[in-house]
């Protein structure tokens, strides 16, 4: 009969699914432990040996199949390890779990003892290795004199012998002696003389995480083989009940069920509350503190790779679980190992964001822990109470309140804020093992209940007795009261009652705090994503379509989303809504469309809608004020009447149908159980008859899976790759470690990365471009900075992992700079050797689309050594994102990577075989998605290194046709860009070309170009000025077309020019398909020319195309100021540019002027501009102006004031450089519409303009003002380069 079978139906009810008993097997005897990585330096009773599972009960399950490795990894994670009687022998409890393929858990609770070895194999063989590397060790020493040392190390190598070294197992009296040498005690063994001990695990596995429970269950299990008195009942009829007659607790509902000498409680939350965490909170602040924890909790939700690193396992498990309970409503999506066995040391190489716990050696010093990646590393010392942080890390919103908050609710339950002792702390460093010391810890593990006020009565059935026994033995001292207590003057009935109250109250107040702590987290996410189900978009009218389509599609309206949320929000929540496990939830809420709520979304929106119901928010308002949680108190009471009320008792532990003989054991030492009657449980319990009730048997095993299971496998498996990657890589698969798994296992972190790099690339695209957001139905084609920001550092995050993944040698913390100074090293060697410039062989060199600015050079090294120079940045980190920004910007990166990895000798040198960089085919692929952003501009690197020094270069270009190219005067040039100016410099004579080195400029926008008038050629024609920046390699031209000098043109000495980013078009890029259409032209030569050039047929506008015109550059002027603030750019450009306000207005101005010849001489707008002025003063002088309306008589003095300020600047402008003036003042004052009239009533129009002219024509001015007094909302500035000189 298959036992499985028996126990199948009802498993998915039962409290545990196996009992499990691991230690050294006596018939294989001691097998060095492989896999943990040996070091034979070390004494063989410090030396780890390969542990074995037993027994374990019952043989199998159909829900939850037994992985006998996985267990026997994670119950010994160390392996064996061997006392002596001189050692401490303290029992110790962790927790650790199993995470299968679907999702679900499976947790598992190991209380770890130590038993004498009676086998005289082992006990020999320990001996003979003791002798041996006495032997080896005393030789050693005499030839130290010749260390070596292999350069050729791992740093996966280092890792190994720094956490697989197990603990000292010397006393702390003998702990100070030394380590070496054959005198040392601690090191030595002597099978006639001493006692040799060997760990053993009595294991839980359960299907939910009663980790209080669990482990008093254990203690009093062991307790029972290390008392004087022998149980009750036989230990198998303990064991049978809690694995077949415990049922698990109902929803809501609380459980008392019998260990060996006192009851069990347990209690699990209703389907309204947080989901169940039994793993003590308060551990977990005390052992970090308030502030570091909302920095972890901040690095897990934004799915960093995360390392918690102690030398207790159950602390790491206590973090591990506390940290992703606070993450409700959401759920880690990656890697998820929170003990990480020492033959798994290699998955650390996982390029993925992980969440690992690795045990440290006692002593280790932090800074000689060498790690695969750090770049993107969250580095957790629980031990020291310390964290290190990755860099461009954003803060949790309201950071301080939140901080201050939790840091309330903690002192509420008699916790300090700050990190150190706290009251519910179950683990202490192992060093501080007095006597008093293994009391309280005995007490907390639930061991050993008894009456607080007498400390020796709490000795009664504890191995404590044993050690206090022995030194008094030793020592000649007496303790009182200790004969008496050996002689059993308490029974272990008696102690459980007087334990029984104090344990219970401590798991109280362990529950309240945790779920008021988990409160005023849940609480932030409720008020940060109140108004969420707004924003998603649900546009598919079945599963089956949205499962075809789940990739081309948005679920989640992020632009809209950001845009509503308080500034002080938008650095973290913009990184975070990029995050799978916010992609995940969202899903999750589509899904639930067609199919029930995963249980957390159900929970929490339950939380919104009765929010919603209490206005205690509306929704249309967006605030930073931060919001307290309101039911905490509602929260710890529901706890507490869970407690003091049970609901449910479990059948009591009873004798079984057992043969005679069986059931006795040796005092000490835990037997083997009798299996058959461990094989099922009883056909006619109560418990195990009974069927779960439908919900609770379809939600069992989802209970920790991450989305809801469809009833259609192939639709299953749909959904589950829609979620990404980590998927099925969240825990190593432990029951086989062969090549060819860990092999299958890099290629899927292979494949998920190829996935990743074309899902960021493509998003990247779609939202620079826009074209799909726009047919999506998301508005305007365009993307904010902060979102532009966020998708290049997730960018630069997984280039980092991609250059981490299957590292040889690991050197700095980051991997793609390390190989960068590798390469250099190598380029700067042959340019040594051939005396010539670095060469990149197939590169090319940038070509311009002007004449006049040489070739910039491009190379790899030529970019690093930029960055090399920019002392701003102080690590390697660093250095990588700017150097990855650069290339990015000069649409450059997936050349440079390819040129990087050209060099095959040095990528087999870096990385293993296995690794990303050494797969061609995804590598091919890799570069060719990093191609498809040359199709945008980014400018992610002038943007965010604002204040570094950049060379730039500027050639100025004139029209060389004529004879006047050079110019005896004194030249000037002043560059402009949205971040400042250089100032005037001065250009040397007969020099067309300079450099100069200035704080970033930013975008540039204008140049202003003059010169003295001196000489005998101060007439200069200047066709253009460019500009370059020489370290991105962006090329601004400013086109001029006209004269600068005087009585030639306008008379102008002084000209502002309008510049456009200039396009690289060499032939190939022009292949590939990458020049793109310049982000904002420029003015075109034909409307900066004379007046007699713009009155050309040819070049003459209609009044329509001026007034379509108009409402175009009204419109875009309007557009600009819809933008967020940070986001707009350059609004000279906009109202100067082709097309702008300004040139616009020039037209208007132009449209009907009368032509040259009339006058005999060469007329300009400005004379008509000045002829007004002039009227209107004299109009003053004669009172005329007195008739008209106040209004009129203020706008009249405003505008010839105006004009005369700008007549007697100090600047040599021309007269189409002071309309430009006029009209770019106008438009900044709000003055313009009120000009026009006044312009329009000037007798000297008449003369001027024809009749056809635009300013003739009443209803078309009428139509002007109106279309210029929608600008009256916005406040229009203008750069110092327009304006100043001018004094109003």
């Amino acid at each position: 009969m298959s036992s499985s079978a028996a126990v199948s139906a009802p498993a998915s009810c039962r409290f545990a699914h196996y009992f499990v008993i691991c230690g050294v097997d006596h018939r294989t005897g001691l097998e060095p432990d492989a896999l943990a990585g040996e070091n034979f330096d070390q004494s063989p009773l410090r030396r780890t040996f390969k542990s074995k599972v037993l027994a374990h009960y019952p043989e199998n399950i159909d829900c939850n199949p037994f992985d006998q490795d996985a267990v026997n990894m994670l119950c010994m994670p160390k392996g064996l390890s061997f006392r002596t009687q001189r050692d401490d022998r303290t029992p110790h409890f962790h927790s650790f779990l199993i995470t299968r393929e679907d999702g679900s858990r499976t947790y598992g609770f190991v209380h770890t003892f130590y038993e004498e070895v009676t086998s005289p194999q082992i006990r020999s063989a320990m001996q003979t290795l003791l002798q041996m590397h006495h032997a080896e060790h005393t030789s050693s020493q005499s030839s130290q004199s010749c260390p070596s040392t292999s350069s050729s190390t791992s740093s996966m190598d280092s890792l190994a012998s720094s956490s697989d070294e197990a603990e000292s197992p010397s006393s702390p009296s003998s702990s100070s002696s030394p380590r070496t040498g054959c005198a040392c005690s601690a090191s030595s063994y002597d099978a006639q003389r001493d006692t040799l001990y060997a760990s053993k695990a009595l294991c839980l596995l359960t299907p939910m995480p009663f980790m209080h429970a669990c482990r008093r269950f254990l203690a009093q299990l062991h307790g029972a083989v290390s008392a004087q008195q022998p149980p009750p009942l036989p230990l198998e009829s303990y064991v049978h009940n809690v694995l077949y007659e415990v049922p698990l607790p109902p929803p809501g509902r609380s459980l008392k069920f019998h260990g060996v000498y006192e009851p069990v409680v347990c209690q699990r939350p209703g389907h309204t509350e947080l989901p169940l965490l039994d793993f003590p909170l308060g551990e977990t602040f005390g052992l970090l503190g308030v502030e570091n924890l909302v920095q972890l909790f901040t690095c897990v939700l934004l799915e960093m790779q995360v390392l918690l690193y102690s030398q207790d396992y159950q602390r790491l498990m206590v973090v591990a679980e506390g940290i992703t309970a606070l993450l409700f409503p959401f759920q880690w999506q990656h890697v998820y190992v929170p003990i990480l066995p020492a033959s798994l040391l290699h998955f650390l190489d996982a390029p993925v964001p992980y969440l690992m716990g690795l045990q440290s050696k006692e002593g280790t010093d932090r800074s000689k822990l060498e790690l695969p990646q750090e770049a993107n590393l969250c580095f957790v010392d629980i031990d020291n109470h310390c964290i290190e942080l990755p860099e461009d890390f954003p803060q949790f919103p309201n950071r301080a309140e939140f901080v201050q908050e939790l840091s309330e609710v903690l002192l509420q339950h008699g916790l300090t804020a700050d990190r150190g002792v706290s009251s519910l702390s179950t683990s202490a460093p192992r060093s501080e093992s007095t006597s008093l010391r293994q009391l309280e810890e005995d007490g907390r593990n639930g061991n050993l209940p008894g009456d607080s006020s007498d400390t020796l009565d709490l000795l009664q059935g504890n191995a404590t007795l044993e050690r206090l026994q022995a030194l008094s033995r030793r020592t000649g001292v007496k303790v009182a009261g200790l004969e008496a207590l050996v002689a059993g003057q308490q029974t272990p009935g008696e102690e459980g009652a007087a334990g029984k109250g104090g344990v219970e109250e401590e798991e109280v107040r362990n529950a309240q705090l945790n779920v008021q702590l988990r409160e005023v987290f849940a609480a932030r996410f409720a008020t940060m994503f109140a108004d969420y189900e707004a924003f998603v978009i649900q546009n598919s009218p079945d599963l089956e379509s949205w499962l075809t389509n789940r990739e081309q599609m948005h679920n989640f309206d992020k632009a809209s989303f950001l845009s509503d949320q308080p500034e002080p929000y938008l650095p973290f929540l913009s990184r975070f809504i990029e995050t799978q496990m916010f992609a995940t939830f969202i899903d999750n809420k589509i899904i639930s469309q067609w199919e029930g709520k995963e249980p957390l979304l159900r929970v929490f929106d339950g939380r919104l809608q009765k929010a919603r119901l209490h206005n205690v928010r509306a929704p249309s308002l967006r605030s930073s004020i931060y919001q307290r949680c309101t039911f905490l108190k509602e929260s710890a009471r529901a706890t507490e009447q869970r407690y003091a009320k049970i609901d449910h008792t479990a059948i009591h532990p009873h004798l079984l149908n057992m043969k005679i003989g069986q059931g006795r054991y040796q005092r000490g030492f835990f037997p083997t159980l009798q299996a058959d009657v461990l094989a099922s449980g009883p056909p006619n319990n109560r418990w195990t008859n009974r069927t779960c009730t439908a919900p609770r048997r379809k939600d069992w095993p989802r209970q920790q899976a991450d989305h809801l299971p469809l009833d259609n496998d192939l639709k299953e498996k749909c959904v589950q790759e829609t979620r990404g990657l980590g998927k099925t890589t969240r825990q190593p698969k432990l029951s086989d470690l062969s090549p060819a798994v860990i092999a299958q296992t890099n290629c899927k972190f292979v494949e998920g990365l190829l996935k990743e790099c074309r899902m960021k690339t493509k998003r990247m695209l779609v939202d620079k471009m826009g074209g799909e957001a726009v047919e999506l139905g998301h508005g305007e084609a365009t993307i904010t900075g902060l979102e532009e920001n966020t998708l290049i550092a997730s960018m630069c995050d997984l280039l980092e992992r991609i250059w981490s993944h299957g590292l040889q040698i690991k050197q700095g913390k980051s991997a793609l700079w390390s190989h960068l100074m590798h390469y250099q090293v190598r380029e700067e060697r042959l340019e040594q050797q051939t005396d010539s410039p670095v060469s990149n062989g197939p590169e090319r060199r940038k070509s311009e689309s002007s004449v006049g600015l040489p070739a910039l050079h491009v190379s790899v090294v030529q970019d690093m050594r930029h960055i090399q120079h920019m002392e701003e940045i102080k690590t390697d980190v660093g250095r990588a994102r700017a150097w990855i920004r650069l290339s990015l910007e000069k649409k450059l990166l997936s050349q440079h990577l390819r040129q990087l990895l050209t060099n095959t000798a040095l990528t087999k040198k870096l990385y293993k075989r296995y690794a990303f960089l050494r797969c061609e085919e995804e590598k091919e692929q890799f570069l060719f998605h990093l191609l498809s952003l040359n199709a945008v501009d980014y400018f992610c690197f002038t943007s965010v290194f604002t204040t570094i020094m950049i060379p730039y270069r500027v050639v100025i270009i004139p029209i060389k046709k004529l004879s006047n190219t050079m110019t005896t005067s004194n030249p000037w040039v002043c560059v402009s860009g949205e971040l400042g100016d250089s100032g005037i410099m001065q250009i040397p004579k007969n020099v067309l070309e300079m450099t100069f080195d200035c704080q970033n400029l930013g975008k540039l926008t204008t140049v202003q170009l003059g010169h003295d008038n001196a000489g005998l050629l101060a007439k200069w024609l200047v066709d253009c000025v460019m500009v370059r920046n020489e370290i991105t390699g962006h090329t601004y031209r400013f086109p001029c077309g006209r004269w600068l000098g005087k009585g030639v043109d306008d008379g102008s000495l002084e000209r502002v020019l309008i510049g456009e980013l200039m396009v690289p078009c060499s032939e190939e890029e022009m292949a590939r398909g990458a020049k793109t259409p310049p982000p904002q032209r420029s003015p075109s030569q034909l409307r900066r020319i004379s007046i007699t050039s713009l009155t050309g047929r040819a070049n003459k506008p209609t009044v329509e195309q001026i007034q379509e015109a108009l409402s175009e550059a009204v419109n875009n002027t309007v557009k600009h100021f819809q933008k967020p603030e940070k986001e707009r750019g350059s609004l000279t450009v906009l109202l100067c540019g082709e097309g702008g306000l300004v040139g616009v207005l020039e037209q208007v101005f132009h449209h009907g002027f009368r032509t040259a010849r009339l006058f005999q001489k060469t007329v300009f707008v400005w004379d008509f501009i000045e002829r007004t002025v002039m009227y209107l003063e004299g109009a003053d002088q004669m009172d005329s102006l007195q008739e008209m309306a106040e209004h009129l008589r203020l706008t009249a003095n405003t505008l010839c004031r105006y004009a005369n300020a700008i007549n007697n600047t100090s600047r040599s402008l021309g007269k189409d450089g002071k309309l430009q003036l006029l009209v770019c003042l106008g438009a900044r004052d709000r003055l313009l519409p009120a000009w026009l009239p006044l312009l329009v009533e000037c007798p000297d129009i008449a003369r001027m303009y024809e009749d056809v002219a635009l300013l003739r024509d009443r209803h078309a001015v009428a139509a002007l003002v109106a279309a210029l007094q929608t600008l009256h909302d916005f406040p229009i500035t203008l750069e110092s380069s327009i304006t100043k000189g001018v004094e109003l």
